[in-house]
């Protein structure tokens, strides 16, 4: 038997935050998950660029790269996850991991970018104080 999904309640049920821009890096889809996450409700957030999330200092670099991907059709994110920083509505830094897909239209154009993101701010966190402790306790045992 197969089951029909609903594929708009699979998008507000999930715990990761979905975020689609078109072509022009504007957001078209932001679901509750990336609410939470970033800060911005739908409506603060639909329209708008992707600028919204991302660090000015890295702006020039993903825009070049999301723009490659928009002529190309190709993207090394569609598999490989892509760990960058990130901001929310209050300015702080977040540290995320995302994959992304490529939506087409019946021609086969790329017409928008599907990004699958997960706040890994705290495991980030984590894991820089762990390699600073063992950076100690090997400096400590090399006295």
């Amino acid at each position: 038997m197969t089951q029909t999904i609903d594929y708009e309640q699979l998008v507000n049920a999930i715990g990761d935050a979905v975020i689609i821009s078109d072509a022009s890096g504007a957001i078209t889809l932001w679901n509750p998950a990336a609410e939470r996450m970033f800060g911005f409700t739908q409506s603060e957030a639909m329209g708008q660029s992707l600028d919204l999330i991302i660090p000015e200092r890295l702006r020039g670099r993903h825009w070049d790269g999301y723009h490659k991907t928009m002529a190309t059709g190709e993207t090394r994110y569609g598999h490989d996850l892509l760990k960058v920083p990130a901001v929310d509505k209050d300015g702080r830094s977040m540290s995320i991991a995302f994959t992304v897909a490529l939506l087409h239209s019946p021609q086969g154009e790329v017409t928008s970018i599907v990004a699958i993101i997960r706040d890994e701010t705290a495991r980030f966190q984590e894991d820089r104080a762990l390699r600073k402790r063992i950076a100690e306790l090997e400096a400590k045992a090399a006295a």
